[in-house]
């Protein structure tokens, strides 16, 4: 199949490799995006595991939690340009919707669109969206949610950069007195802030999909092969490569930002001592402000040659 100049452009940023090596990859792979990355990562020309959301549009993450502590959301809501995005009234609907989400708990964002507004029952989400469209003078989207109610524990967030990253964290603990006092909180936010830097895909390695774990695998095989080792040796090799893959990704094996002598895990380990309880990280929850959607990217030098009749 012919491949085109998009496929590896897209190729060539989710890997960073370079255009004739990306193009020979889905040549090699008959045009499969996922199955090139692993084609160019097994040649050792994408060091990347992951690939990054792209951020593709403006607007805000936030976050609400109850006055207890013990429940709390992550909302997401896009506007067309940054400029909206730090308008006042912007805001304060953005944390309209956060308020209303933590009280009513909806399943969705059609069920969240169809209540009626806690702070006025006259008119649904929807009405109350479309009149901040009106008032702003611009089209937004209440994108995605998350809820976390806890019980027998605590939630924590941080919010990055005026909303651009938010986090959401859920705790349990065995003493409800110091689950609900000011050092608990203080230790959930420090995972908050952790993993609105570290980015983990996974809370644990069990949580780790056999056929994510299989296909990190068999690329650590194939690079190892290519080093003309006996299969035992590079079993070996893959183990270690396997537990550095699960300390990447795994919120509880990462390396502490904070601290670089212990793990998250250690750090929650550390803290509970202190505080003299028992702590379990339940879950949670990231959101990059406009991730996984695409930007539309202009010409403006062609645009103004368009409208001026040059071409």
């Amino acid at each position: 199949m012919a491949i085109t100049a998009a496929q590896i452009n897209e190729l060539r940023k989710a890997t960073g490799a370079g255009m004739l090596d990306c193009k020979k990859a889905l040549e090699e792979v008959g045009g499969e995006m996922e199955q090139a990355v692993d084609y160019l990562r097994k040649k050792g020309l994408a060091a990347a595991s992951k690939k990054a959301g792209r951020a593709a549009t403006e607007g805000m993450v936030t976050a609400a939690v109850t006055a207890n502590g013990n429940a709390g959301v992550l909302v997401e809501i896009n506007s067309e340009t940054d400029f909206v995005a730090k308008n006042d009234k912007f805001q304060d609907f953005v944390k309209q919707v956060a308020d209303h989400v933590l009280q009513k708990n909806p399943a969705n964002i059609e069920e969240l669109m169809a209540q009626p507004f806690v702070g006025d029952a006259s008119k649904t989400v929807q009405t109350l969206l479309n009149e901040a469209i009106s008032v702003i003078g611009e089209n937004m989207q209440i994108r995605r949610f998350v809820c976390f109610n806890a019980d027998g524990g605590a939630v924590g967030t941080y919010i990055h950069a005026g909303g651009k990253i938010g986090v959401l964290v859920e705790a349990s603990c065995d003493k409800a007195d110091i689950c609900s006092s000011e050092a608990f909180a203080t230790v959930l936010k420090d995972v908050a802030m952790h993993t609105a830097a570290a980015s983990p895909l996974f809370l644990c390695r069990e949580d780790v999909a056999a056929d994510v774990l299989e296909r990190e695998k068999e690329i650590y095989r194939a690079k190892a092969r290519e080093t003309g080792k006996p299969d035992n040796i590079i079993e070996k090799i893959i183990g270690g490569q396997v537990n550095k893959f699960y300390g990447d990704i795994c919120l509880l094996e990462q390396v502490y930002v904070k601290d670089t002598d212990k793990t998250v895990q250690q750090y929650i380990d550390a803290s509970a001592k202190q505080l003299g309880c028992s702590i379990t990280l339940k879950r949670f929850a990231k959101f990059v402000l406009g991730e996984g959607l695409e930007k539309k990217e202009s010409d403006f030098a062609a645009e103004v040659a368009a409208a001026a009749g040059l071409k």
